[in-house]
């Protein structure tokens, strides 16, 4: 059991005790990086080992812009506060579009129902403004099937 514990504890501590690599410019100009800087260099830490070799720095290092680090935990909340504002947004639009084509293909099929009913040859009937049943002519159900076949040409295309 103790053989165990003090692996687990000898394994967090090589990971604690990697190295860092600092890097300076030496009396040439050149990028030279290293464990031990000399004297009055000024240095700049990498954590680990590079593994594509190449140690110069990057354009926005070189342009003296300033290198974006880890998010402070107020900033992670901004940033999940603005990615939930962002889903959101978009299921609400995702609601609202297929609010839109049901009741587009609701429409639709209201209209083809009163064009096959207007087709059918059966006598039509409308109420009047005093609530009596009023047949149609075939003039007026001719107008009421070219007015339901452009209602059914808008609403199902």
């Amino acid at each position: 059991m103790k053989n165990v514990l003090v692996l687990v504890v000898l394994a967090f501590a090589c990971g604690a005790a990697q190295a860092q690599i600092k890097c300076w410019n030496d009396a040439d100009g050149k990028r030279v990086c290293g464990d031990t800087p000399p004297a009055g260099a000024r240095t700049t830490t990498i954590r680990g080992t590079s593994s594509s070799g190449d140690s110069a720095p990057s354009a926005a290092s070189q342009s003296g812009a300033t290198k974006k680090g880890p998010l402070t935990p107020a900033e992670q909340e901004q940033e999940f506060r603005k990615r939930q504002m962002d889903a959101a947004k978009d299921a609400e639009k995702a609601a609202a579009a297929q609010k839109e084509a049901s009741a587009k293909k609701e429409n639709c099929d209201q209209a083809q129902a009163n064009v096959r009913n207007l087709e059918s040859g059966q006598r039509q009937v409308r109420i009047d403004q005093n609530g009596e049943r009023v047949f149609l002519d075939d003039d007026q159900v001719a107008q009421e099937l070219s007015k339901a076949r452009q209602a059914a040409s808008q609403w199902c295309n």
